[in-house]
């Protein structure tokens, strides 16, 4: 493994997101050290640059546990000084005890560190009377408030952009392989033809995973947002990717079930054939409920706007060799016409 690896992120920080830390750092730093003249205003610093994350409702939760650390790590340090003198080896003291405190909390390790950290800080950067306990813990909460106010009203990011483009490539993904699957059954198949339609339908599992993270990393931007006009869209994706997840796993089940039970007969077959249509269709009515919730990266053009499934298909008694890959079919093609036109 490089050794870049472990400092260097696969892509850089918005810009934007640099530049609100930059103020919220600068701005705590002035406030504060024009409230509570002293030392210089340290730990309103750190708290605005720890507090603007890249959600305001990440803000808010960093924001608790900045907030909270520093109170018990202060209160902890005060206690120590007190007890045993200003000696530099209470500091050390200091900071096994909050450890030892955030443990016995059941602290997050985020908290459980600001614990510890601001007690060093209070020892090791000055007085630990009361008083300057008291000051440094106002120092926080305006570094706190302030990174909040500027995170909250600067721009705050809205992560739809993500979402609508793996959902769209999630859906339009799976009519695909409902269309390779149509045309495998049509049609003598080889192996090599078989494992590469297994392998196309498992890929689907991936996208998905991307999908559903893409949706909740756009849910969270939207919590505490003032910005609220994505949320019903938001919303519409959450409920789009809630009918397309059962269906990734029935495609799957299918191109797993044709690859089990295939033989060169099954062409043969009219129910197979009447199926093969109905999974084409099936795929053109996924790429419209995609168009239709305007989420497709690239809407195919010839995709009509008229839904083609039609109702369920009754079918004959297919041959002895062939009734168990007919019936699972049939099944998950019921289940994915549901799913489809949202009727369970």
């Amino acid at each position: 493994m490089r050794v870049t690896a472990s400092v260097r992120s696969a892509k850089r920080s918005p810009l934007l997101q640099v530049a609100k830390s930059a103020i919220a750092t600068i701005g705590a730093w002035l406030i504060a050290g024009w409230l509570i003249p002293g030392p210089l205003p340290v730990f309103a610093a750190i708290a605005a640059l720890l507090v603007v994350q890249p959600s305001v409702n990440q803000s808010f939760a960093k924001a608790l546990e900045r907030s909270i650390g520093v109170i018990v790590g202060v209160v902890i340090a005060v206690a120590l000084s007190l007890l045993l003198g200003a000696q530099s080896w209470v500091v050390l003291l200091a900071i096994v005890v909050a450890m030892l405190v955030a443990w016995a909390l059941r602290a997050s390790p985020g908290t459980g560190n600001q614990v510890a950290i601001s007690a060093m800080l209070v020892l090791a950067l000055g007085s630990s009377n009361p008083e300057y306990a008291i000051d440094r813990i106002l120092e926080t909460l305006i570094g706190v408030s302030f990174a909040l106010v500027v995170n909250a009203l600067l721009v705050p990011p809205v992560l739809i952009a993500p979402a609508r483009r793996d959902l769209g490539l999630l859906g339009t993904e799976i009519a695909a392989s409902l269309d390779r699957l149509a045309a495998a059954l049509s049609s003598t198949q080889r192996p090599g033809d078989l494992q590469g339609l297994m392998v196309e339908a498992r890929l689907l599992r991936p996208m998905q995973a991307a999908a559903a993270a893409s949706v909740s990393a756009g849910e969270e931007s939207l919590t505490l947002n003032p910005r609220r006009a994505a949320r019903g869209e938001i919303a519409e994706m959450r409920a789009l990717l809630d009918r397309l997840s059962p269906i990734v796993t029935q495609v799957i089940g299918m191109t797993r079930a044709f690859f089990d039970h295939y033989d060169d007969t099954l062409a043969e077959e009219p129910t197979v054939h009447a199926i093969a249509e109905q999974l084409r269709r099936a795929g053109h009515d996924l790429r419209l409920a995609v168009q239709v919730a305007d989420i497709a990266p690239e809407p195919a053009a010839e995709t009509s706007a008229i839904p083609a499934l039609t109702a369920p298909l009754q079918v004959k008694p297919p041959a002895s060799g062939h009734w168990i890959l007919i019936g699972s079919l049939m099944e998950d093609l019921r289940r994915i016409r549901g799913g489809i036109i949202g009727d369970d």
